[in-house]
């Protein structure tokens, strides 16, 4: 028993600091979390694999280019496994961010998948006031990926 919420704590640790270091805009530090071979997937669709590939989607949102944006963790659901910093974490949030003429936010979650201390999985989801509506060759390339078996039918 010891060592299994010695794991879970360790986990939340893991997922803690690893938003804080999105709070302070530190891209370093926040990509030393992510293990080499990485997976990212954003929320609007986009993936992103392995270390240069993760860094590169998240230097609009480090350089500035939404304003200031902050994560205020809401919930947090931790499934550790055996050895330090290994398993799943949920963590729900709430995004604010401020520009000099606007400012608003929107809710989220990332479930995030760690392996040894390292972050080997980000799948991010959102809650957004409009869905997501594509042009027509986007929803044709969609449709191409789900006959070839890439993507399930929505």
């Amino acid at each position: 028993m010891g060592d299994d919420t010695t794991n879970r704590a360790a986990l939340e640790k893991l997922v803690i600091d690893f938003t804080e270091a999105f709070n302070r805009e530190d891209i370093d530090e926040v990509m030393s979390y992510f293990a080499d071979d990485a997976i990212y997937d954003e929320f609007h669709g986009g993936r992103h694999q392995g270390q240069a590939a993760i860094r590169e989607a998240f230097i609009p949102q480090f350089r500035g280019d939404f304003g200031r944006m902050r994560f205020h963790t809401e919930d947090m659901f931790v499934d550790a496994r055996p050895g330090q910093g290994s398993g799943k974490a949920l963590i729900s949030w709430l995004l604010t961010f401020e520009e000099e003429t606007r400012a608003g936010g929107w809710r989220g979650l990332d479930i995030l998948h760690f392996e040894d201390g390292r972050l080997t999985e980000k799948h991010t989801y959102a809650k957004t006031r409009a869905p997501r509506v594509d042009k027509k060759s986007e929803s044709a390339r969609v449709r191409r990926a789900i006959d070839d078996g890439v993507l399930t039918d929505l």
